[in-house]
């Protein structure tokens, strides 16, 4: 369904209607059909909602468009409608839930963040360009093409039907807006402030940017411990759904061992 042109897909559980809620946030330059696969493991237990973040896929044209990280935990806070619920972010998506659930622990049962970028941190590698203007004499359609080339590889991108990469193209106006905006807007959360259970994921074969900033989110969030996925990368959530999964069903578990009650629908 539509909410003011944001894309939301709404999946009720076979378990039916007490069935625990789930919502997934997909990451930069993506779609919320790069969870198809894990989304279709979890309807039998879960209610699973996910959505086209604005600026991407069917919310390209939501307006206004969205600037950073406010933005899109807003649209969050949108999407979950004061519902208690399970919170699943890959990648950026992982971020916007990590900011969210700072804001609204009320809301937020338990987490599975796999890769967020936390990229306000002066270590944070930028590939491109200044941190104060990352962006600066490039075009959006050559971001997005050079930000999917760098993800899926030279040759993967090189075999990508034509229509497909000028679908991509559209989406490097929302790619500049919220990877300019995490440098160098204020960092969108303090650790301190998720008090939620945390699970923190990444792949074996993940970049070392990653494996230092699960870590940290390891150290000091309150309540996060670490989940490693073996013989996935970034993608893993596409590559190794089964895991990703089973990643999810966890936290569904812990939040209700944690919380005595399951999330509303």
């Amino acid at each position: 369904m539509s909410q003011d042109a944001l894309f939301v897909d709404d999946l009720p559980s076979d378990a039916g209607d007490d069935a625990p809620l789930v919502v997934l946030v997909h990451g930069t330059m993506d779609r919320h059909s790069s969870f198809a696969r894990v989304r279709s493991r979890l309807m039998a237990s879960c209610h699973v909602v996910s959505y086209d973040r604005r600026g991407y896929g069917a919310s390209r044209e939501a307006t206004p468009p969205a600037h950073g990280m406010e933005d899109h935990s807003a649209d969050l806070e949108r999407v979950v409608a004061g519902r208690r619920c399970v919170l699943v972010g890959h990648s950026y998506g992982g971020t916007v839930v990590l900011t969210f659930a700072a804001r609204h622990p009320e809301l937020a049962s338990a987490i599975v963040v796999y890769e967020p970028p936390l990229a306000w941190l002066d270590s944070w590698p930028s590939h491109n360009g200044p941190r104060d203007a990352p962006f600066e004499g490039v075009t959006s359609e050559e971001a997005a093409e050079g930000f999917v080339r760098r993800i899926v590889g030279e040759h993967r991108y090189d075999r990508l039907p034509l229509k497909t990469r000028e679908d991509l193209m559209k989406d490097g106006d929302a790619l500049i807006a919220e990877l300019t905006a995490i440098r160098s807007d204020p960092p969108p959360f303090e650790l301190a402030q998720v008090t939620t259970p945390v699970l923190v994921a990444r792949g074996e074969h993940t970049a070392r940017r990653h494996l230092e900033s699960t870590q940290l989110l390891v150290d000091r969030l309150p309540a996060a411990s670490l989940r490693v996925i073996a013989g996935a990368g970034h993608g893993g959530h596409q590559s190794h759904p089964n895991e990703f999964s089973a990643l999810v069903l966890e936290a569904v578990a812990l939040s209700e061992a944690t919380s005595g009650e399951r999330s509303p629908t």
